[in-house]
C-alpha cells in the first residue's frame, strides 16, 4: 500500500510554493533590501511542522531579508491554508540550480575545446 502521507505533503508543498512566491512578489515590490527571488520548490516535513523554501539563488543579504519577512510569509500561509499549525519556514538555495549551472559551464568549456581544434 502506498504511503498516504506523501501525496498530502506534496499538495501542501505546492500550495505553500504558490503562497510564498506570491507574497514574496508583493514584498519585493515594496522592499528594496530583498531582491526578486524565484521559489523553485518547497519541502514540507511529514508532520507539517517545518517547511524549507528552496530558492534559485540566495546570498547573505537575501537570507537576512527573508528572515526578517518570515513572520509575514507565515501569516500569509496561516490565512490561506487550513492546517493544525503553520509550518516554520526556513530558506536555502536550491542545490539543483547550482548543479545545473556547473553542468552548463562544463558543457560550454567542452564545446569551446572542440572548436579550437
Amino acid at each position: 500500500m502506498p504511503d498516504r502521507r506523501y501525496p498530502r505533503t506534496a499538495r501542501v508543498g505546492r500550495l505553500l510554493h504558490e503562497i510564498v512566491a506570491d507574497e514574496l512578489e508583493r514584498i519585493t515590490a515594496n522592499d528594496e533590501s530583498l531582491p526578486l527571488v524565484t521559489v523553485t520548490h518547497v519541502e514540507v516535513e511529514g508532520d507539517f511542522s517545518r517547511a524549507t523554501v528552496l530558492l534559485s539563488s540566495m546570498d547573505e543579504a537575501t537570507a537576512e531579508a527573508l528572515q526578517a519577512h518570515r513572520p509575514r510569509l507565515q501569516a500569509a500561509i496561516a490565512r490561506q491554508v487550513r492546517l493544525k499549525r503553520t509550518p516554520q519556514l526556513s530558506f536555502r538555495a536550491d542545490p539543483a540550480v547550482s548543479s545545473g549551472q556547473r553542468i552548463e559551464e562544463i558543457l560550454r568549456d567542452l564545446n569551446h575545446g572542440n572548436g579550437d581544434d
